[in-house]
């Protein structure tokens, strides 16, 4: 089970991504296209990165692992600053 998208999941990325899991987009704010993981994780995708790709509304986690990472670490990184 995973959480909200300002706190860190329970799950491994790994464990996200696993068996074809699928994450789908919630919505664009400011520059970023938010997506859901299965276990209700959000993490962003900046625009800036996506240059002319198709993003679809529904993919496969694996592809997005280096998103969620990124977001988990952020996460975790304003907790150590707190």
């Amino acid at each position: 089970m995973c959480n909200a998208q300002n706190a860190v999941p329970r799950r491994t990325i790994k464990e996200m991504v696993k068996d074809n899991q699928q994450v789908v987009f919630v919505r664009y704010f400011d520059g970023q296209l938010w997506y859901k993981t299965e276990c209700e994780f959000e993490f962003p995708v900046p625009t800036d990165d996506v240059g002319n790709a198709t993003m679809l509304a529904q993919d496969k986690a694996l592809l997005f692992m280096r998103y969620i990472r990124k977001h988990i670490d952020a996460i975790e990184a304003g907790k150590e600053i707190a």
